[in-house]
C-alpha cells in the first residue's frame, strides 16, 4: 500500500510539472496580478510615483485671495491640481475623470474678508465630486480648509484687500447704533492692531518670520509613524498583493485537482483502481498529498519571486510562515477533494465551484482591504477560511510578527482542511455504488 500510495503522489506531481497550461496558471498568472496589485496599491513604501488625487479648481473671482488659494492648492503633494471651467470641470467629474472639483465663486475673496472680521454671511466653496471616491473627497476638503484659512488671513493681515477691508469695518463699527460701546471699543482696538499689521507690511518688504503676515496655518505638524511590530519594517504592498492573488489561484488549482479526478470517475478509472485494489484512503489520500505538495511549492515560489524582485520579506517567524503555506496548501488539496467528491458532472461542478471560491476570496480580503466592508460583514468573514489565509501570511511578511501570530491562522486552516476531508470522506463512492 505504502508504495502505490507514492506511486500516485508521485505521477500527480509529474503530471502537474509536464503541464504547461497547469504550469502557467499557478506560477506566471499569480505574479503577474500580484505584482500589478501591489504597484497600484502603493509598492513599496518609498515609492516616488506614488498616485495624486486630480482635482480641477474653478476660480470665477480671480481675486488676490482666490489666486493665492489655487497656489496653495498646487503646492500639496497629495493632490494634482489643474485649472478649468465649470462646465468642463462638472463633466470630467461626471464621467470620473477626476475625483473632485474645487469652484471659487465671484466675490469669494471679498466675501471671505467681510466674513473675517465680522458677523458677515460666510460665501460657499463649492466641491463637486466623484460619490465613488468619498474618501478622497474627505481629503481634498481637508486640504482645501486648511489653505483657505492661510489664504484669506495672509491677504487679511497684509494685503490691500486687507487694508481695504479693515478702514470699512472701522467706519461701519463707528456708524452701527446695534453694538455697545463697550463692544464697540473692543472691536476698534483689535482692528486697529490689524491696522498697525497691514501698515508694517507695507513698510517691511521682507517681513520678519513668523509674521502674520504670512496668514495663519495649521498650529501644528503632524508626524507619520507606520506601525509594525518592529522598528525599521516598511510596508510593501506587494506583500499582500501575493498573498491575496496567490490564495486566489490556489484555490482555482484545487478545483482543476477535483475536476480532475471527478473526471477519471466519469471515464471508469476509479473502477480500475478498486481492482488494483486500492482503498478509498489511499486514493484519496494520496491525491490530498500530492495537490499539498504542488499547492506548497507554488506558494513558495511565488514569494520567492515576490522577494527578489519586489523586496517582499518575511520579517516575523519563517517557521511561522511556512507553517500557515503548509496549513492552506493542505486545506486548498482538501476543497479540491471536496469538489471531486460532490460533483455531479464536471462543467456544472467547475461552476458552482468557481463561484464559491470567488467568493470566498472577496470576502477574505484578497482583493479589497477589509476595512472598507461593513463592521457586520467583516464578522461574517471570520468563518472563510481565505481571511485566515491573509491574514496569516500577512502576518509573518511585512507585520512581521512572531510565530505565535500564525497558531491561530494555522489552527483555522487545518480545522476547515479537516472538515473538507472528513465530507469527503463520508460521500465517497465508487463509479456503479449506490
Amino acid at each position: 500500500m505504502k508504495t502505490a500510495f507514492r506511486a500516485l503522489v508521485r505521477k500527480d506531481v509529474q503530471l502537474f510539472l509536464v503541464d504547461r497550461r497547469a504550469l502557467l496558471m499557478s506560477f506566471a498568472i499569480p505574479i503577474a496580478i500580484g505584482s500589478f496589485f501591489g504597484y497600484v496599491f502603493g509598492g513599496q513604501s518609498n515609492r516616488q510615483d506614488a498616485s495624486r488625487i486630480p482635482v480641477l479648481l474653478v476660480d470665477q473671482d480671480r481675486s488676490v485671495i482666490s489666486t493665492e488659494i489655487g497656489k496653495e492648492l498646487a503646492t500639496e503633494r497629495t493632490l494634482e491640481v489643474k485649472p478649468s471651467d465649470l462646465e468642463d470641470a462638472r463633466a470630467a467629474v461626471r464621467k470620473g475623470s477626476v475625483m473632485a472639483a474645487v469652484v471659487i465663486p465671484p466675490h469669494f475673496g471679498e466675501a471671505a474678508g467681510a466674513a473675517f472680521f465680522g458677523p458677515n454671511l460666510k460665501p460657499e466653496i463649492t466641491v463637486m465630486y466623484d460619490p465613488s471616491h468619498g474618501a478622497e473627497r474627505a481629503m481634498v476638503q481637508g486640504i482645501l480648509t486648511g489653505k483657505v484659512m492661510q489664504s484669506v488671513s495672509k491677504e487679511m493681515f497684509g494685503g490691500e484687500t486687507g487694508r481695504r477691508m479693515v478702514k470699512d469695518s472701522l467706519e461701519q463699527i463707528g456708524r452701527s447704533r446695534v453694538l455697545s460701546p463697550e463692544d464697540k471699543k473692543t472691536l476698534t482696538d483689535l482692528l486697529r492692531s490689524v491696522q498697525r499689521l497691514n501698515e508694517e507690511a507695507v513698510a517691511s518688504l521682507n517681513p520678519p518670520p513668523g509674521s502674520l503676515t504670512g496668514g495663519l496655518s495649521v498650529p501644528f505638524i503632524q508626524r507619520e509613524v507606520a506601525v509594525t511590530s518592529r522598528d525599521n519594517i516598511q510596508y510593501n504592498g506587494y506583500a499582500h498583493a501575493f498573498a491575496g492573488m496567490v490564495v486566489q489561484f490556489l484555490l482555482f488549482l484545487g478545483i482543476d485537482f477535483g475536476i480532475n479526478l471527478l473526471q477519471q470517475r466519469q471515464r471508469g478509472l476509479w473502477k480500475r483502481f478498486r481492482a488494483a485494489p486500492l482503498s478509498p484512503a489511499v486514493l484519496l489520500g494520496s491525491r490530498v498529498v500530492s495537490a499539498a505538495i504542488i499547492s506548497f511549492f507554488v506558494i513558495v515560489v511565488n514569494f520567492l519571486f515576490a522577494r527578489l524582485i519586489f523586496g517582499v520579506r518575511v520579517e516575523g517567524s519563517m517557521a511561522g510562515f511556512l507553517g500557515v503555506s503548509a496549513a492552506f496548501a493542505l486545506m486548498t488539496a482538501s476543497f479540491g477533494l471536496l469538489v471531486a467528491t460532490l460533483g455531479k458532472t464536471p462543467e456544472a461542478t467547475r461552476g458552482l465551484a468557481i463561484f464559491a471560491t470567488l467568493l470566498a476570496v472577496m470576502l477574505g480580503g484578497a482583493w479589497i482591504p477589509m476595512f472598507l466592508f461593513p463592521q457586520w460583514l467583516q464578522k461574517v468573514t471570520l468563518v472563510m477560511p481565505t481571511r485566515w489565509a491573509v491574514d496569516g501570511l500577512e502576518a509573518m511578511t511585512w507585520r512581521g510578527l512572531g510565530r505565535s501570530a500564525a497558531l491561530g491562522p494555522m489552527a483555522v486552516l487545518l480545522a476547515f482542511a479537516l472538515v473538507f476531508n472528513l465530507i469527503a470522506v463520508t460521500r465517497f463512492r465508487w463509479e456503479g455504488e449506490g
